[in-house]
This record gives C-alpha cells, structure tokens and sequence, in this order.
C-alpha cells in the first residue's frame, strides 16, 4: 500500500497516510477539523542501490552475479601490470 501525503489548505497542517490506491482521499483534517486537505505530489520513498544482479534476482541456475561476471574478462589492463 502507498504512503499518501496530505496537506491542509486551512491551516497547512502536514501528515502521512497508509492508504489503498482505492481508499476516497482524506478530507478532514485532523489538527483544525476544517474539510480542506488535499493530497500533495511528492516523490516516491525508496532508493535503488547495489552492484549489480544477484542469482537470486533470476530463476535460472544457469546465470548468477551479471555485473561480476560482465566486468571480469572485459577490465583494460592496470598501469602497474607486467604486459604494459
């Protein structure tokens, strides 16, 4: 269920909701009783983060850590290897 975020137009109180995407809208605030919440766009609550695909992410055995695997045989070689 989405977290709504709601804001007086009376007496611009401020609150978070867990809601169904189907519930009505909240209308009453619950700091000045007025009918004037209204629902305010905000951005959504979480962050991607990680180094890459796990083998958990896939059903297939066959395939396991992509961006290891990707970065392995691919990588120039360093300034301190012995074939430069």
């Amino acid at each position: 269920m989405p977290i709504y975020e709601y804001q007086c137009r009376a007496c611009g109180h401020h609150l978070e909701k867990l809601q169904r995407m189907s519930a009505q809208p909240l209308t009453l605030c619950p700091a000045c009783k007025a009918e004037s919440l209204e629902r305010v766009v905000s951005a959504a609550g979480f962050r991607l983060a990680g180094g890459g695909w796990y083998e958990t992410d896939f059903k297939s055995s066959s395939k396991r850590n992509l961006a290891g695997d990707a970065g392995a045989g691919s990588a120039p070689p360093s300034k301190g290897s012995a074939d430069g």
